[in-house]
């Protein structure tokens, strides 16, 4: 398949990362030990794979290949406030691993998918080729909603910090702005 420069070295970088994604869920699901973050690193793993193994595909195949065959997973929400979280406990990290934490389990994985979410944003933002382009939309999304699904786990198991906003600073910040009139 014909690609310009830039597309086939961000492909490298994003297949690199999807090589990492995968290796590290894999070892995440044996590690796991929360049923909960372990049905999620289990039903998330196999679009991991389906886009890495399309993207191998871009840079390999002399045709397009059916982008069709990945679509992002569903936006899924569980919290019932999206300002408040549970408190959450001390940690520092661990410098002798043998396995993995719930913890630290979920802090990479949400690390992961948001810095591939980020990548693939960048990478869609300068392609050229519309199907490509497309392609990278998607899995932005995906590794987007995995990454939020992930927070929203870390925020029920105290992993996250979440609280409101100070109502003092929403008054002064929505005091700065004024809608525009006529629209």
């Amino acid at each position: 398949m014909k690609l310009a420069a830039h597309e086939l070295f961000d492909l490298s970088e994003l297949i690199m990362g999807c090589y990492n994604t995968i290796g590290c869920m894999s070892s995440f699901i044996n590690q796991a030990q929360d049923p909960e973050l372990k049905e999620i690193l289990t039903r998330q793993f196999p679009l991991h794979v389906k886009d890495y193994n399309l993207k191998v595909e871009f840079v390999q195949s002399l045709t397009t290949p059916d982008i069709s065959k990945f679509q992002p997973d569903q936006l899924k929400t569980n919290l019932d406030d999206f300002t408040m979280g549970n408190p959450v406990p001390a940690g520092q990290p661990r410098t002798d691993i043998q396995t993995h934490t719930d913890r630290e389990i979920a802090i990479a994985h949400l690390l992961n998918q948001k810095s591939s979410a980020k990548n693939y944003a960048q990478s869609a933002l300068e392609c050229a080729n519309p199907d490509l382009r497309h392609f990278l939309e998607n899995a932005f999304l995906n590794s987007n909603r995995h990454a939020y699904e992930t927070w929203q786990y870390m925020v029920k198991k105290g992993y996250y910090p979440l609280m409101a906003a100070p109502q003092d600073g929403i008054q002064m910040i929505s005091g700065f702005y004024q809608q525009v009139p006529g629209q």
